[in-house]
């Protein structure tokens, strides 16, 4: 037991984020990434209950997408705030607030009555994954320390995907075999948000020593000298994590709609698939170099692209899974690819904000083009809509490769 879990006022005075006097035990490194774990079950637990809500309360396709969306919308203003509150307060102030959110969500979730509940609870929860996302994937990399840097980035980009393909595996499983459908996995996950908590209250994370001076509210950025670093690392991964976006959002409609299936179970598996491929990618491609990793993303995601058009033109749902775990993989290593970058050139009073700079860039298209898809298939049908997203996906992954590609030597710090 480390001596800041005995006296846990000492982990509270003012300390430097960037240089560590003690190094936690790995499996701190582990459980200081379980509350992020625990705010991205819930970022999908919704997704195979959409097929039940719009059966309740009638709405389109191009309004599923927009209530996925009000997500993104919370996500991307709690980016604004989140990133520079966690550098200047530290990790704790900005998580224990996210996890209240997050519990506020799922109450919301549970006895929603319309759309407009829905909204409310998808904004919440973006907001609450806004602050997992900076703060608490920040705090992974804290606990890791300077000489584990690579570990810690590793274990922040597994602990949000597993989280977020556990969460739609739960919610389908839950809504097929228990009681109340769209009620029992919030409840399930109220409980490991409490465990949560008590692990950030318990998290041998402090305050830092120096404050940024600024704005509390703006558009997070890194420091001049990191910022092309940050663009490779966004034209990567904001593919990847739009694929995935428009997998979650109307994956589960070409699979009723389209292809004939209507288990929630499968729309769920479907999910948890996909994520699980995106972690067991990071963790094969760990030791490769991060130009190789993220090159090998932007294929991945311009396969799963060409795949989807294939998908929905042969009624295949063999394509249609096959797709979804290339998007995983895509997603997975440019986030890893990208948060390694980051992780091992921006300073550590900064790494917060350099996080939610780096999310803000990949969740915008994440959110607007699978709501464009959504109301295209809406006026053209979903066959239409979706090749006309995987093309212009396709087109995005291509461009990204080749960039990488030419700027390797760039991309490999010394």
């Amino acid at each position: 037991m480390i001596a800041t879990q005995s006296r846990p006022a000492e982990a509270e005075r003012p300390i430097d984020l960037g240089a560590r006097t003690r190094i936690a035990p790995k499996w701190w490194i582990w459980l200081a990434a379980w509350p992020v774990t625990a705010v991205f079950i819930l970022s999908n637990a919704a997704t195979p209950l959409y097929v039940l809500w719009q059966r309740d309360f009638g709405f389109s396709k191009g309004t599923m997408t927009v209530v996925f969306a009000f997500y993104i919308v919370g996500l991307l203003g709690s980016l604004l705030v989140s990133g520079v509150a966690s550098d200047r307060l530290g990790r704790k102030a900005v998580l224990i607030p996210a996890l209240i959110l997050a519990a506020a969500a799922c109450l919301i979730f549970a006895t929603a009555s319309d759309v407009i509940a829905l909204m409310i609870a998808r904004l919440l929860t973006g907001i609450a994954v806004g602050a997992a996302v900076s703060a608490g994937m920040a705090a992974v990399t804290d606990v890791a320390g300077p000489e584990r840097k690579h570990l810690g980035a590793l274990f922040a980009s597994t602990a949000m995907v597993l989280g977020a393909g556990v969460g739609p595996l739960l919610s389908g499983v839950l809504s097929e075999t228990a009681p109340a459908p769209t009620v029992t996995v919030f409840l399930v996950e109220i409980a490991l948000l409490a465990t949560a908590f008590i692990t950030v209250l318990r998290m041998p994370v402090g305050r830092p020593a120096h404050r940024d001076a600024g704005s509390w509210i703006r558009i997070p950025r890194v420091p001049r000298d990191n910022r092309r670093l940050l663009f490779f690392g966004i034209a990567v991964f904001a593919p990847g994590i739009t694929a995935t976006s428009f997998v979650l959002s109307l994956g589960p409609a070409l699979l009723s709609g389209l292809l004939g299936a209507t288990s929630r179970i499968i729309a769920g598996a479907m999910a948890f698939a996909m994520f699980f491929t995106a972690t067991a990618a990071q963790f094969a491609a760990r030791s490769l170099p991060r130009p190789a990793t993220m090159t090998i993303s932007a294929a991945a995601t311009a396969l799963a692209m060409l795949t989807l058009a294939v998908a929905v033109h042969t009624q295949s749902p063999t394509c249609l899974i096959v797709s979804a775990l290339l998007a995983g993989a895509g997603q997975g290593l440019g986030q890893l690819g990208g948060l390694s970058l980051l992780g091992h050139a921006v300073p550590a009073a900064r790494l917060a904000e350099a996080n939610a700079a780096f999310n803000i860039g990949g969740y915008i298209p994440a959110g607007l083009l699978p709501v464009s898809a959504g109301y295209l298939s809406d006026r053209v049908g979903i066959s239409t809509g979706t090749t006309t997203f995987a093309m212009t996906l396709l087109t995005l992954s291509l461009i990204a490769g080749a960039a990488i590609v030419r700027n390797r030597p760039a991309l490999t710090p010394a």
